[in-house]
């Protein structure tokens, strides 16, 4: 996989997720994603960046175009250093939550990505990375 655009940024704020929100959807304008695509990586992004500032204290995100196969996409990488979560595949079910609300970020994310991964430490903080090809 070749990256062709990198851009990272922090995430402490509600105001920084709509940013960040922007950000997604302008690259993804400019990697010439139909409008279903730019909603799908945007909601993702958005879902991801709030349970940094939610769960994790706050963290960081790093927008990649990248290019595979003859294929370019968008790859986003949410980290933080917060708690971690203890029990990622009860994370990822649906409905799951800590939080009082719909439990579907983590497991929305996945569903509107090509490709999701996730690594969380206890006491560690969590690394999602997903990616949305054109």
């Amino acid at each position: 996989m070749t990256v062709l655009l990198t851009d990272q940024r922090t995430i402490q704020t509600a105001e920084e997720v709509v940013t960040i929100r922007q950000a997604v959807r302008q690259r993804a304008v400019e990697l010439g994603f139909n409008l279903v695509d730019q909603t799908k990586i945007v909601t993702a992004a958005s879902e991801l960046a709030r349970n940094a500032v939610q769960y994790g204290g706050g963290g960081r995100v790093t927008i990649d175009a990248v290019e595979a196969f003859g294929r370019r996409g968008i790859r986003l990488t949410f980290e933080d250093d917060g708690p971690g979560i203890p029990d990622v595949e009860l994370a990822m079910k649906d409905g799951y939550t800590t939080g009082g609300g719909l439990g579907l970020g983590l497991s929305g994310a996945r569903r509107l990505s090509n490709d999701f991964t996730i690594q969380s430490t206890p006491g560690k903080g969590t690394r999602v990375t997903i990616t949305r090809w054109r």
